[in-house]
């Protein structure tokens, strides 16, 4: 992530944690449905993207166009219009954040919406019809919204099922797996917290979880949510995903490394 993108996300979320409470779940789905508008307009998206395009002048288009959205759902837009982004490709993606942190903020106390989303991401994964069908380019966006209510409605908490039929309108050139790995990370950081994929060859017990989460709690300095995949190849020790950061102690690997060596 570039830097002008990043000092982007920052101030951003600075604006959407001053409008605290009165950025409700309804805010959040607007807030997506808006990036959805932007991306589907190349004049909109190329003016709000322009770093020399009067902010005034930004402000003034953003009301007319959302001009039927909640006053809070147009302050988010305007924050995001007002910075500087290193592409429009990251304009859409700094929208997409801050109305996934919106949703985020309003889950009840106990509700993990990164292990809804994991659980869905993993029901997609073991489905290759299911994932073509949330995939593929020819279906309708309003199609798979459906698909994804269908799938999790009434299973799911309502800020998950939000946040997944906005994603699979809008992917953006993404899998579905890095569209709700995308969505978990931006959760997760919004309750401070990090996310881990954990790959093991066989089940962890709950004490050898445990462990994990605390290492890697120390290492991060935040609380870890666990993701654990259980996948046989990896034949033993554990492969551990945070973020853009690996640490692969698996045998698959090490037998990998020494054919490599062998090669040589």
């Amino acid at each position: 992530m570039r830097s002008a993108t990043r000092s982007a996300l920052s101030s951003t979320q600075a604006v959407l944690a001053e409008l605290g409470g009165s950025a409700d779940l309804a805010t959040g789905a607007e807030i997506l449905a808006a990036g959805r508008v932007v991306a589907g307009s190349s004049q909109l998206l190329t003016l709000l993207a322009d770093p020399t395009a009067d902010v005034v002048g930004k402000k003034a288009v953003i009301d007319r166009v959302f001009a039927g959205q909640a006053t809070t759902t147009r302050a988010v837009l305007t924050a995001v219009a007002g910075a500087r982004w290193s592409s429009q490709q990251d304009l859409l993606a700094g929208i997409e954040d801050a109305g996934i942190r919106a949703v985020a903020a309003t889950a009840e106390p106990g509700t993990s919406i990164e292990a809804e989303l994991f659980a869905f991401e993993t029901a997609v994964r073991s489905d290759a019809g299911l994932e073509l069908a949330l995939g593929t380019k020819l279906g309708s966006p309003a199609e798979k919204s459906a698909l994804v209510e269908r799938l999790i409605g009434g299973k799911s908490s309502a800020q998950t099922v939000t946040i997944l039929s906005a994603l699979v309108q809008q992917p953006r050139g993404r899998r579905i797996g890095e569209l709700v790995r995308d969505a978990s990370r931006i959760v997760a950081d919004q309750a401070e917290k990090v996310v881990a994929t954990v790959i093991t060859a066989t089940a962890l017990s709950e004490a050898q979880a445990a462990r994990v989460a605390r290492g890697l709690s120390a290492r991060y300095g935040k609380d870890i949510i666990v993701n654990h995949v259980v996948d046989p190849k990896v034949v033993g020790g554990v492969r551990v995903q945070v973020g853009g950061d690996v640490i692969d102690g698996t045998v698959s690997t090490r037998l990998a490394d020494l054919r490599l060596q062998l090669a040589g």
